[in-house]
């Protein structure tokens, strides 16, 4: 059976202001009238029910999230007590689904992109499937194809095409793993992009949930051993207590780094969905376009000579930019951020600043 998991324990620091530690990007809507992770879950529904779904998030974020997300199982929806990256997280939901599911295929998301073609979306996931039927001992993810040398994305390089099992090619393009490679130097990137061999990391896996608890006993055993301690609490009186104790015991591991780099048998099938991970202000332009002289704004907004700006705020704040240009302008109740466009980067440096001032108000 399908089962959907997904990964919201991001803090989403370079959408501050309106990103906070209590209201995380993936809880706002950015991109449209719903928020990220109930894109993210909408996204699934028309392939299994809510309550196949699992979602992974920080401690804080739970009743957060049980609002946002009211059609899940309040269960289902598990708070991490402190940060141990994806694999952990990966790991527990695996644990938690294979205890009533032997035969559960995972399809593992972020809750932070955006995927606007789903028809296109599902016929990729139930591509990987079959994929994972065949060979349950396979891990499938998914890439995309580059559209410019990004230096803030994993890669994976691929081999020769799979083919179907009379011989031809198969309808959606899916390769064998050679390598994946770290976040590039623009050199690096470069080159990736001239080879055409290579993919942008999506981050989105298809697997059998036993199949991933079997790379982590073998890659991972110490985090296996922790993951199914939690996991045969859950649904119990002890839950709450064993998942604080066994989890804060889980040396922290991204699942790239515990299984997918060590693992030989993973297939990447080319993307035929549109993907964009809305990773800062400036990607607000790819989703929300722009007016006639370049502008993003959400809100309102009033633009006497300003150009290629992005500007959010609400209907009920009026912000006014004048003789500005490539700038970001980002209001909210209590903070303000001005900022010159290419520089966001450092939006958060102001974030680790605001902690070393222990100005966590504004956290």
């Amino acid at each position: 059976m399908l089962h959907a998991v997904i990964m919201a324990g991001g803090s989403g620091t370079r959408f501050w202001p309106a990103s906070r530690s209590s209201l995380p990007k993936q809880l706002l809507n950015l991109v449209g009238e719903r928020t990220m992770i109930q894109e993210t879950l909408a996204r699934v529904s028309g392939m299994l029910s809510a309550k196949d779904s699992l979602v992974v998030t920080n401690e804080s974020l739970v009743e957060a999230v049980r609002q946002q997300l009211p059609e899940l199982p309040a269960q289902a929806v598990i708070g991490e007590p402190c940060k141990r990256d994806t694999a952990p997280c990966i790991g527990l939901a695996a644990a938690i689904m294979a205890r009533d599911d032997r035969d559960a295929t995972m399809i593992v998301m972020p809750s932070d992109h955006v995927i606007r073609d789903t028809v296109a979306f599902h016929s990729a996931l139930r591509h990987a499937s079959e994929l994972v039927e065949r060979d349950p001992t396979r891990i499938v993810t998914f890439g995309i194809r580059p559209s410019y040398p990004a230096e803030s994305f994993g890669y994976i390089e691929r081999g020769e095409p799979l083919k179907s099992h009379d011989g031809s090619e198969v309808e959606i393009a899916a390769y064998p793993v050679k390598m994946f490679r770290e976040k590039p130097s623009a050199e690096v990137a470069e080159k990736y992009l001239a080879a055409g061999g290579f993919y942008w990391n999506s981050g989105i896996f298809v697997w059998k949930a036993q199949t991933i608890l079997d790379a982590l006993a073998k890659y991972e055993p110490a985090m296996h051993e922790h993951v199914q301690a939690i996991a045969a609490a859950y649904g119990g009186e002890s839950f709450a207590e064993t998942l604080a104790t066994e989890f804060a015991k889980i040396q922290g591991k991204s699942i790239d780094y515990a299984v997918m780099e060590k693992y030989e048998n993973v297939v990447v099938i080319e993307a035929p969905f549109d993907w964009d991970d809305v990773g800062n202000w400036r990607s607000l332009t790819r989703q929300r376009g722009t007016d006639d002289v370049g502008n993003t704004v959400i809100g309102r907004h009033l633009a006497v000579n300003s150009r290629g700006c992005i500007v959010r705020s609400s209907d009920e704040h009026l912000v006014v930019t004048l003789g500005m240009e490539d700038c970001i302008v980002v209001h909210t109740p209590d903070a303000t951020l001005v900022a010159r466009k290419h520089d966001e980067e450092a939006i958060r440096k102001i974030v680790e600043i605001l902690k070393e001032k222990g100005w966590d108000q504004y956290l």
